[in-house]
């Protein structure tokens, strides 16, 4: 069986995307910006000098792994803000950033009952989101 001309493209710009997204994540990490990560997700850091240490505030809100010494994979695990610290092997920092995790607002749905609120993860099937406090009933 071969495959469609749609999923060969598809797979053709989620590749080229992705490569973008790495350009765009160091080049926020480089103007000082909050690198923003969705929940369950990975970002990947490409940097211009080797990393030695990777220290992350709160390793509940985000966990962030070196991959080699130039590419850092930070992953977001609960909502929330923390700090990304790289260290070179000197020990001189070569980045502080902060990072903020949050919801792909884009797949995600409310359903509000009178004071109940709900909100589903849609993606594509739709679940109840069990990590969001204060969505299910107080």
């Amino acid at each position: 069986m071969t495959p469609s001309p749609i999923i060969c493209l598809s797979l053709a710009l989620g590749i080229a995307l992705g490569g973008a997204a790495a350009t765009h994540a160091e080049e926020q990490l480089r103007q000082g910006d909050v690198l923003r990560v969705f929940m369950n997700h990975a970002r990947v850091l490409r940097l211009d000098r080797p990393v030695s240490k990777v220290i992350v505030g709160n390793s509940t809100v985000a966990d962030a792994t070196v991959a080699d010494p130039t590419t850092i994979v930070v992953t977001g695990r609960s909502f929330g803000t923390t700090n990304l610290v790289l260290l070179d092997s000197d020990g001189n920092a070569i980045a502080d950033e902060r990072i903020l995790v949050s919801i792909d607002e884009g797949n995600t749905l409310r359903v509000y009952r009178q004071t109940d609120r709900v909100i589903l993860s849609c993606t594509p099937n739709c679940e109840q989101h069990s990590d969001i406090a204060g969505a299910a009933n107080p």
